[in-house]
């Protein structure tokens, strides 16, 4: 799913140290799990998920985001669309092993830290050669506007899958 990439600088909150307890401790077990998605709220864990894409960020913030900001979400790959999901989920804090450089543009302009193991250009399809679509649909998007379409998206997909004979 990611492309190699040579970064000769490194951005400002990219971090290569030891990470702050007990987020380090904790990032090394979300990593050995089956587990896609884990959301803290101080040392409190208050969602998990082992689906796919970007589908646990929209039930986290369907169901948790009005009785929570300033989370710490592990995930594990961070692209442009999981970004902007995350600023609307009120993150403080996302730890990945992959991260793309546009999420990095993204979560610099909301503020929100960041702890990325490897960092690609951008997040690519399984077969590795175009762009992830919710990549390259979340491209020019704000959290709300892209948080809507992807739920009409999954809505419609939702419907069309039922229908199916």
């Amino acid at each position: 799913m990611s492309a190699e990439c040579s970064i000769e600088k490194q951005p400002e909150n990219y971090i290569t140290q030891a990470m702050s307890p007990p987020y380090g401790h904790l990032f090394h077990k979300f990593l050995s799990s089956n587990h896609t998605l884990r959301v803290y709220k101080g040392n409190r864990l208050v969602f998990t998920s082992d689906k796919d894409r970007l589908q646990p960020l929209v039930e986290y913030i369907e169901r948790y985001t009005p009785c929570h900001q300033k989370v710490t979400i592990f995930d594990k790959v961070v692209g442009h669309a999981a970004a902007l999901l995350c600023a609307k989920a009120g993150c403080k804090e996302i730890y990945s092993p992959l991260g793309s450089q546009l999420a990095i543009e993204t979560l610099d302009r909301y503020g929100i830290r960041y702890h990325l193991t490897k960092i690609v250009p951008y997040i690519q399809k399984p077969d590795q050669k175009d762009m992830c679509p919710m990549e390259r649909l979340s491209i020019g998007k704000q959290p709300e506007e892209f948080y809507r379409l992807v739920r009409r998206l999954s809505s419609k997909a939702r419907i069309e899958g039922l229908t199916r004979h």
